[in-house]
Protein backbone atom coordinates (compact mmCIF):
# COMPACT_ATOMS: atom_id res chain seq x y z
CA UNK A 1 0.00 0.00 0.00
CA UNK A 2 1.46 3.45 -0.95
CA UNK A 3 2.32 5.80 1.99
CA UNK A 4 0.81 9.15 2.13
CA UNK A 5 3.49 11.90 1.99
CA UNK A 6 4.81 13.12 5.02
CA UNK A 7 6.43 16.30 5.99
CA UNK A 8 10.07 17.44 5.58
CA UNK A 9 13.05 15.16 7.84
CA UNK A 10 12.61 16.44 11.39
CA UNK A 11 9.63 18.51 10.64
CA UNK A 12 6.00 18.11 11.69
CA UNK A 13 4.27 15.36 10.36
CA UNK A 14 0.34 14.43 9.20
CA UNK A 15 -0.61 13.42 12.38
CA UNK A 16 1.12 16.32 13.91
CA UNK A 17 -1.53 18.50 11.67
CA UNK A 18 -4.73 15.77 12.57
CA UNK A 19 -4.03 16.37 16.05
CA UNK A 20 -4.03 20.44 15.96
CA UNK A 21 -7.00 19.74 13.81
CA UNK A 22 -8.70 17.76 15.98
CA UNK A 23 -9.52 15.35 12.29
CA UNK A 24 -7.77 12.00 11.43
CA UNK A 25 -4.57 11.71 9.36
CA UNK A 26 -6.79 10.61 5.87
CA UNK A 27 -8.93 13.79 6.40
CA UNK A 28 -5.58 16.05 6.60
CA UNK A 29 -3.63 14.49 3.56
CA UNK A 30 -7.00 14.30 1.38
CA UNK A 31 -6.50 18.55 2.18
CA UNK A 32 -2.99 18.61 1.38
CA UNK A 33 -3.48 16.85 -1.82
CA UNK A 34 -5.97 19.37 -3.31
CA UNK A 35 -8.76 16.01 -2.98
CA UNK A 36 -12.21 17.96 -3.23
CA UNK A 37 -14.50 16.05 -1.40
CA UNK A 38 -14.04 17.49 2.31
CA UNK A 39 -16.02 20.05 4.33
CA UNK A 40 -14.99 23.60 3.09
CA UNK A 41 -15.10 23.92 7.07
CA UNK A 42 -12.62 21.21 7.85
CA UNK A 43 -10.57 21.99 4.92
CA UNK A 44 -10.24 25.89 6.63
CA UNK A 45 -9.33 24.19 9.66
CA UNK A 46 -6.82 21.80 8.36
CA UNK A 47 -5.06 24.66 6.64
CA UNK A 48 -5.51 26.78 9.42
CA UNK A 49 -3.64 23.74 11.65
CA UNK A 50 -1.07 23.42 8.84
CA UNK A 51 -0.52 26.91 9.23
CA UNK A 52 0.07 26.83 12.93
CA UNK A 53 2.19 23.65 12.83
CA UNK A 54 4.28 24.42 9.92
CA UNK A 55 3.85 21.50 7.97
CA UNK A 56 5.54 21.35 4.91
CA UNK A 57 4.65 18.52 2.48
CA UNK A 58 7.42 16.44 0.98
CA UNK A 59 7.13 17.59 -3.05
CA UNK A 60 9.24 14.58 -4.49
CA UNK A 61 6.99 11.92 -2.35
CA UNK A 62 3.65 13.74 -2.56
CA UNK A 63 4.21 13.53 -6.50
CA UNK A 64 5.35 9.73 -6.68
CA UNK A 65 1.54 9.58 -4.36
CA UNK A 66 -0.90 11.65 -7.00
CA UNK A 67 1.70 11.33 -10.25
CA UNK A 68 1.16 15.29 -10.78
CA UNK A 69 3.95 17.71 -11.02
CA UNK A 70 1.53 20.49 -9.57
CA UNK A 71 2.59 22.86 -11.55
CA UNK A 72 0.33 24.84 -13.85
CA UNK A 73 1.47 26.27 -16.79
CA UNK A 74 0.25 29.81 -17.10
CA UNK A 75 0.65 31.21 -21.01
CA UNK A 76 0.28 34.30 -22.59
CA UNK A 77 0.23 33.34 -26.57
CA UNK A 78 -0.29 35.94 -29.53
CA UNK A 79 0.64 36.36 -32.51
CA UNK A 80 4.37 37.24 -33.30
CA UNK A 81 7.58 37.19 -35.61
CA UNK A 82 11.00 35.75 -34.36
CA UNK A 83 13.13 38.28 -33.68
CA UNK A 84 14.54 39.42 -30.34
CA UNK A 85 12.63 42.99 -30.07
CA UNK A 86 9.40 41.54 -30.85
CA UNK A 87 9.12 38.71 -28.09
CA UNK A 88 10.73 41.39 -25.95
CA UNK A 89 8.11 44.40 -26.92
CA UNK A 90 5.26 42.09 -26.30
CA UNK A 91 6.64 40.97 -23.01
CA UNK A 92 6.90 44.55 -22.22
CA UNK A 93 3.11 44.99 -23.98
CA UNK A 94 2.16 42.14 -21.13
CA UNK A 95 3.78 43.60 -18.52
CA UNK A 96 1.94 46.93 -18.71
CA UNK A 97 -1.48 46.21 -19.18
CA UNK A 98 -3.25 45.99 -15.77
CA UNK A 99 -5.64 43.12 -16.99
CA UNK A 100 -2.58 40.58 -16.98
CA UNK A 101 -1.69 41.69 -13.46
CA UNK A 102 -5.71 40.59 -12.94
CA UNK A 103 -5.31 37.12 -14.30
CA UNK A 104 -2.05 36.50 -12.55
CA UNK A 105 -4.02 37.32 -9.27
CA UNK A 106 -6.89 35.30 -9.85
CA UNK A 107 -5.13 32.48 -10.87
CA UNK A 108 -2.96 32.72 -7.38
CA UNK A 109 -5.33 33.36 -5.32
CA UNK A 110 -7.21 29.99 -6.54
CA UNK A 111 -4.09 27.76 -6.72
CA UNK A 112 -2.14 28.84 -3.23
CA UNK A 113 -4.50 27.53 -1.02
CA UNK A 114 -4.28 23.71 -2.98
CA UNK A 115 -0.47 23.92 -3.20
CA UNK A 116 -0.71 24.32 -6.68
CA UNK A 117 2.65 26.98 -8.40
CA UNK A 118 2.08 28.60 -12.08
CA UNK A 119 4.72 28.86 -14.27
CA UNK A 120 4.47 31.89 -16.50
CA UNK A 121 5.16 31.40 -20.26
CA UNK A 122 5.06 33.38 -23.49
CA UNK A 123 4.27 31.75 -26.73
CA UNK A 124 4.56 34.17 -28.81
CA UNK A 125 5.41 32.38 -32.05
CA UNK A 126 5.54 28.82 -33.63
CA UNK A 127 8.57 27.62 -31.96
CA UNK A 128 7.34 29.15 -28.24
CA UNK A 129 4.12 27.45 -28.61
CA UNK A 130 6.13 24.42 -30.00
CA UNK A 131 8.09 24.41 -26.36
CA UNK A 132 5.02 25.14 -24.21
CA UNK A 133 3.44 21.78 -25.79
CA UNK A 134 6.36 19.79 -25.34
CA UNK A 135 6.79 21.25 -21.59
CA UNK A 136 3.16 19.71 -20.78
CA UNK A 137 3.54 16.86 -22.70
CA UNK A 138 7.25 15.60 -20.36
CA UNK A 139 4.81 16.16 -17.55
CA UNK A 140 6.38 19.24 -16.19
CA UNK A 141 2.85 20.92 -16.19
CA UNK A 142 -0.44 19.21 -15.52
CA UNK A 143 -2.54 21.48 -17.52
CA UNK A 144 -2.53 24.92 -19.08
CA UNK A 145 -4.22 28.69 -18.55
CA UNK A 146 -4.13 29.90 -21.88
CA UNK A 147 -4.72 33.89 -22.22
CA UNK A 148 -4.48 34.78 -26.02
CA UNK A 149 -4.14 37.98 -27.84
CA UNK A 150 -4.84 37.11 -31.46
CA UNK A 151 -8.35 35.88 -32.68
CA UNK A 152 -6.44 33.17 -34.91
CA UNK A 153 -3.86 32.16 -32.66
CA UNK A 154 -3.18 27.99 -32.95
CA UNK A 155 -2.06 26.77 -29.49
CA UNK A 156 -5.92 26.07 -28.18
CA UNK A 157 -5.71 23.59 -31.22
CA UNK A 158 -2.39 22.49 -30.70
CA UNK A 159 -2.92 21.76 -26.86
CA UNK A 160 -6.26 20.41 -27.20
CA UNK A 161 -5.05 17.94 -30.68
CA UNK A 162 -2.28 16.64 -27.93
CA UNK A 163 -4.69 15.47 -25.35
CA UNK A 164 -3.73 18.12 -23.23
CA UNK A 165 -6.14 19.33 -20.26
CA UNK A 166 -6.14 23.37 -20.72
CA UNK A 167 -8.54 26.23 -20.18
CA UNK A 168 -8.71 29.41 -21.97
CA UNK A 169 -9.73 32.52 -20.80
CA UNK A 170 -11.91 34.20 -23.84
CA UNK A 171 -14.32 32.21 -26.23
CA UNK A 172 -11.93 29.84 -28.33
CA UNK A 173 -11.63 30.61 -31.89
CA UNK A 174 -13.46 28.63 -34.54
CA UNK A 175 -14.70 25.17 -33.14
CA UNK A 176 -11.78 24.18 -30.89
CA UNK A 177 -13.04 21.68 -28.09
CA UNK A 178 -11.50 23.91 -25.42
CA UNK A 179 -13.34 24.72 -21.66
CA UNK A 180 -13.00 27.94 -21.31
CA UNK A 181 -14.77 31.29 -19.22
CA UNK A 182 -15.56 34.80 -20.98
CA UNK A 183 -17.53 37.58 -20.49
CA UNK A 184 -20.69 38.86 -22.00
CA UNK A 185 -19.18 41.49 -23.85
CA UNK A 186 -21.89 42.50 -25.59
CA UNK A 187 -24.09 43.27 -23.11
CA UNK A 188 -21.37 45.35 -21.43
CA UNK A 189 -21.03 47.70 -24.28
CA UNK A 190 -24.32 47.96 -24.46
CA UNK A 191 -24.72 48.74 -20.78
CA UNK A 192 -21.84 51.97 -21.76
CA UNK A 193 -24.09 52.93 -24.42
CA UNK A 194 -27.58 53.19 -22.17
CA UNK A 195 -25.54 55.03 -19.51
CA UNK A 196 -24.38 57.47 -21.90
CA UNK A 197 -27.73 57.77 -23.99
CA UNK A 198 -29.61 58.38 -20.68
CA UNK A 199 -27.22 61.54 -19.64
CA UNK A 200 -28.26 63.05 -22.66
CA UNK A 201 -25.22 62.36 -24.46
CA UNK A 202 -26.30 62.31 -28.41
CA UNK A 203 -23.35 63.10 -30.56
CA UNK A 204 -21.03 59.51 -29.43
CA UNK A 205 -18.01 58.35 -30.92
CA UNK A 206 -16.58 55.09 -29.91
CA UNK A 207 -12.89 53.55 -30.08
CA UNK A 208 -12.70 50.48 -30.30
CA UNK A 209 -10.24 47.76 -29.41
CA UNK A 210 -9.15 45.33 -32.37
CA UNK A 211 -11.40 43.56 -34.64
CA UNK A 212 -9.56 40.56 -34.83
CA UNK A 213 -9.71 40.16 -31.07
CA UNK A 214 -13.23 38.52 -30.02
CA UNK A 215 -13.89 40.93 -26.92
CA UNK A 216 -13.14 43.89 -29.53
CA UNK A 217 -15.44 42.87 -32.02
CA UNK A 218 -18.60 42.22 -29.44
CA UNK A 219 -17.82 45.35 -27.27
CA UNK A 220 -18.16 47.36 -30.64
CA UNK A 221 -21.18 45.64 -32.16
CA UNK A 222 -23.02 46.01 -28.49
CA UNK A 223 -22.52 49.53 -28.46
CA UNK A 224 -23.86 49.96 -31.93
CA UNK A 225 -26.51 47.67 -31.68
CA UNK A 226 -27.48 49.60 -28.43
CA UNK A 227 -27.48 53.06 -29.82
CA UNK A 228 -29.58 52.28 -32.93
CA UNK A 229 -32.34 50.91 -31.20
CA UNK A 230 -32.12 54.30 -29.34
CA UNK A 231 -32.67 56.36 -32.98
CA UNK A 232 -28.88 57.35 -32.90
CA UNK A 233 -27.10 57.22 -36.05
CA UNK A 234 -24.71 54.87 -36.58
CA UNK A 235 -21.40 56.16 -34.17
CA UNK A 236 -18.08 57.46 -35.59
CA UNK A 237 -15.63 54.60 -34.60
CA UNK A 238 -11.36 54.98 -34.56
CA UNK A 239 -10.12 51.54 -33.94
CA UNK A 240 -6.75 51.26 -31.47
CA UNK A 241 -4.81 48.45 -29.54
CA UNK A 242 -5.96 48.37 -26.22
CA UNK A 243 -3.05 51.19 -25.06
CA UNK A 244 -3.30 54.40 -23.13
CA UNK A 245 -1.44 55.73 -26.58
CA UNK A 246 -4.11 54.22 -29.24
CA UNK A 247 -6.52 55.89 -26.84
CA UNK A 248 -5.02 59.21 -27.13
CA UNK A 249 -4.21 59.00 -31.23
CA UNK A 250 -7.92 57.46 -31.52
CA UNK A 251 -9.64 60.73 -29.41
CA UNK A 252 -7.63 62.91 -31.17
CA UNK A 253 -8.76 61.65 -34.91
CA UNK A 254 -11.94 61.72 -33.86
CA UNK A 255 -11.97 65.43 -32.46
CA UNK A 256 -10.96 66.59 -35.24
CA UNK A 257 -13.69 64.82 -37.54
CA UNK A 258 -16.15 65.90 -35.19
CA UNK A 259 -15.49 68.47 -32.85
CA UNK A 260 -18.83 68.58 -30.90
CA UNK A 261 -18.63 64.75 -30.01
CA UNK A 262 -20.26 65.03 -26.51
CA UNK A 263 -20.14 61.11 -25.41
CA UNK A 264 -17.05 58.46 -26.02
CA UNK A 265 -17.20 54.68 -25.38
CA UNK A 266 -13.86 53.21 -25.22
CA UNK A 267 -13.03 49.56 -25.61
CA UNK A 268 -11.09 49.21 -22.45
CA UNK A 269 -10.02 51.21 -19.49
CA UNK A 270 -6.15 52.31 -21.00
CA UNK A 271 -8.20 53.89 -24.04
CA UNK A 272 -10.18 55.86 -22.21
CA UNK A 273 -7.58 56.79 -20.30
CA UNK A 274 -5.85 57.97 -22.83
CA UNK A 275 -8.83 59.44 -24.15
CA UNK A 276 -9.52 61.76 -21.28
CA UNK A 277 -5.62 62.60 -21.68
CA UNK A 278 -6.60 64.11 -25.46
CA UNK A 279 -9.60 65.74 -24.70
CA UNK A 280 -8.16 68.08 -21.97
CA UNK A 281 -5.04 68.51 -24.09
CA UNK A 282 -7.83 69.96 -27.09
CA UNK A 283 -9.49 71.83 -23.73
CA UNK A 284 -12.38 70.14 -23.58
CA UNK A 285 -13.61 69.22 -19.68
CA UNK A 286 -14.54 65.78 -19.05
CA UNK A 287 -17.86 65.03 -17.95
CA UNK A 288 -18.94 68.53 -18.30
CA UNK A 289 -18.38 68.83 -22.21
CA UNK A 290 -17.40 65.23 -22.88
CA UNK A 291 -18.40 62.20 -21.14
CA UNK A 292 -16.30 59.24 -21.23
CA UNK A 293 -16.96 55.38 -20.59
CA UNK A 294 -14.30 52.81 -20.25
CA UNK A 295 -14.47 49.30 -19.88
CA UNK A 296 -12.54 46.48 -17.58
CA UNK A 297 -12.81 48.33 -14.28
CA UNK A 298 -8.55 48.09 -13.82
CA UNK A 299 -6.32 50.01 -12.11
CA UNK A 300 -6.48 52.64 -14.93
CA UNK A 301 -10.12 53.16 -14.27
CA UNK A 302 -9.31 54.28 -10.44
CA UNK A 303 -6.21 56.29 -11.38
CA UNK A 304 -7.74 58.21 -14.53
CA UNK A 305 -8.22 61.77 -14.55
CA UNK A 306 -11.52 62.15 -13.65
CA UNK A 307 -11.90 58.76 -12.21
CA UNK A 308 -13.66 56.66 -15.20
CA UNK A 309 -17.34 55.40 -15.19
CA UNK A 310 -16.73 52.09 -16.64
CA UNK A 311 -18.18 48.34 -17.44
CA UNK A 312 -16.73 45.79 -14.77
CA UNK A 313 -14.83 42.63 -16.03
CA UNK A 314 -14.19 41.00 -12.65
CA UNK A 315 -10.75 39.42 -14.48
CA UNK A 316 -9.87 38.15 -10.45
CA UNK A 317 -13.10 35.74 -10.64
CA UNK A 318 -12.83 34.57 -14.30
CA UNK A 319 -9.07 33.76 -13.67
CA UNK A 320 -10.08 31.61 -10.62
CA UNK A 321 -12.75 30.19 -12.26
CA UNK A 322 -10.40 29.16 -15.27
CA UNK A 323 -8.25 27.11 -12.80
CA UNK A 324 -11.20 25.80 -11.19
CA UNK A 325 -11.97 24.17 -14.40
CA UNK A 326 -8.52 23.20 -15.35
CA UNK A 327 -8.21 21.46 -11.84
CA UNK A 328 -11.57 19.54 -12.66
CA UNK A 329 -9.87 18.59 -16.24
CA UNK A 330 -6.56 17.37 -14.81
CA UNK A 331 -9.09 15.01 -12.38
CA UNK A 332 -11.57 13.72 -14.95
CA UNK A 333 -10.35 14.27 -17.88
CA UNK A 334 -13.00 12.63 -19.52
CA UNK A 335 -15.40 15.21 -18.79
CA UNK A 336 -16.90 17.11 -21.79
CA UNK A 337 -15.94 20.78 -22.25
CA UNK A 338 -17.23 23.73 -20.52
CA UNK A 339 -17.79 27.01 -20.65
CA UNK A 340 -18.76 29.86 -17.97
CA UNK A 341 -19.69 33.46 -18.72
CA UNK A 342 -19.64 36.32 -16.73
CA UNK A 343 -21.94 38.86 -16.30
CA UNK A 344 -21.01 42.45 -16.49
CA UNK A 345 -21.61 45.84 -14.33
CA UNK A 346 -21.63 49.66 -15.01
CA UNK A 347 -19.73 51.07 -12.54
CA UNK A 348 -20.31 55.13 -12.01
CA UNK A 349 -17.50 57.46 -10.93
CA UNK A 350 -16.84 60.65 -12.43
CA UNK A 351 -16.17 60.79 -16.16
CA UNK A 352 -19.94 60.05 -16.89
Amino acid sequence: MSREPGGSSGGPTLEDVARAAGVSRATVSRVVNGIRNVDPAIQQTVRQAVAATGYAPNRAARSLVTRRAEIIALIVSGAGDDSETEQNAFASRVFADPFFGRVVSGVIAYLRPRSMHPVLMFAETAEAREQAVGFLRQGSADGALIVSTHAEDPLPALMTGAGLPAVLFARPPGDVPISYVDLAHYDGAQLAADHLLARGCRRLVTIAGPQDVASGHDRLAGFRDAVARHGVPCPPVAEADFTFRGGARAMTALLADHPDLDGVFAANDLLAQGACQALRDHGRRVPDEVAVVGFDDSTAAVSCDPPLTTVRQPVEDMAAEMARLLQERIEHQDRPVASVIFTPELVVRESA
